[in-house]
């Protein structure tokens, strides 16, 4: 569920609830501003980084975690989510980022964030982490598949990469198809 906003983030008036007609329901309205608030939220990339042949995938195992699961972080402000990908590569792993494509987008309540997916193929598997890296594999495909954190975003991510069909967590009723 997401943080709903109770003071305006512009002068901090108390928020009250305003219909707006054309979305159809009832939006934060900052009466001493004039303007309706909508909702804010994180923005975040994970990516499934391949070795140069792409018959690897490589998994990390972070802040005392005992699973693994795939490299990540936030988007920083005025940084596109594309480059928001190659940097956390390069800043985590000290990978040089070849490749990298869009895969699918997810809404993640528990850290109210909005997450990109990407694949990128990086140009060598020499990595080099930094301190928020406790471990790290190269793995073969299927090995990353048995490996990843169950029920989680990361697998839901590379299952969707691999089979094309997007099942989350949250909402395993509603497949994606993409």
């Amino acid at each position: 569920m997401a943080v709903q906003m109770i003071h305006c983030m512009q002068c901090g008036c108390r928020l009250e609830e305003k219909y707006l007609e054309s979305e159809g329901k009832m939006i934060p309205w900052c009466p001493q501003c004039g303007e309706y608030r909508f909702p804010v939220f994180n923005a975040g990339v994970s990516m499934i980084i391949t070795n140069p042949a792409r018959d690897k995938v490589l998994l990390i195992r972070q802040y005392g975690g005992d699973q693994h699961i795939l490299c990540a972080g936030y988007i920083n402000k005025g940084e596109d989510a594309e480059n928001a990908a190659v940097r956390e590569i390069k800043e985590e792993l000290g990978l040089d980022v070849e490749s990298i494509s869009f895969n699918r987008s997810h809404y993640y309540a528990p850290s109210n964030t909005l997450m990109f997916n990407f694949t990128a193929v990086v140009e060598e598997e020499n990595a080099v982490p930094n301190e928020e890296i406790d471990s790290w594999s190269w793995m073969s495909i299927d090995e990353a598949k048995n490996r990843i954190r169950k029920n989680s975003l990361a697998q839901a991510f590379l299952n969707g990469w691999l089979y094309g069909t997007y099942v989350f967590p949250e909402t395993p009723a509603r497949p994606y198809k993409g």
